[in-house]
């Protein structure tokens, strides 16, 4: 079952995705892409899950430390899914690295290397903006690189967290 809901927030509007207890996505809304949510998919706005999620949200976008993640059930190859529970420990008003994330990898796995562009790759496909805090993640001495929401909102996301860059 895919389920959907609408978040206003201050970067324009989010869209919701659940599969109606965990939370799959939440996506920037893009006026280019009349295919948001699946053709499956329905309006359901008042489902727990979307409550937690917008509980969340409200804390986020004042400025708070929003405290625990609502359940969230993402779906990639195994390496996407390891460099999102990673994103995940990146606290609330810290970054890392591309190369941090790539050298973390190689060392859990055994490897010399692990490329950052591979690591960048999984970020840049994380379903749940915000949430998974993709932002997060700066280039080599923590220039602003790539987001899939534009890097206007990634600069006003660290901001918001308290960040200058």
């Amino acid at each position: 079952m895919n389920v959907n809901d609408l978040y206003p927030s201050p970067l324009g509007m989010l869209h919701l995705m659940s599969d109606g207890t965990a939370l799959t996505h939440l996506l920037f809304e893009d006026p280019t892409d009349n295919e948001c949510f699946p053709p499956t998919s329905r309006l359901q706005p008042h489902l727990p899950i979307f409550s937690q999620t917008r509980i969340w949200l409200d804390r986020y976008f004042r400025g708070e430390c929003p405290g625990v993640l609502p359940p969230l059930r993402l779906h990639g190859t195994p390496f996407q899914c390891r460099v999102w529970q990673l994103l995940q420990a990146i606290p609330y008003g810290s970054t890392v690295s591309y190369g941090e994330l790539a050298r973390q990898l190689a060392a859990e796995r055994n490897m010399k290397t692990i490329s950052a562009q591979a690591v960048g790759q999984a970020v840049g496909r994380n379903p749940v903006a915000i949430i998974v805090p993709c932002h997060r993640v700066v280039g080599a001495h923590g220039s602003l690189t790539g987001y899939a929401g534009g890097l206007e909102r990634k600069q006003w996301l660290l901001q918001r967290e308290g960040l200058c860059l």
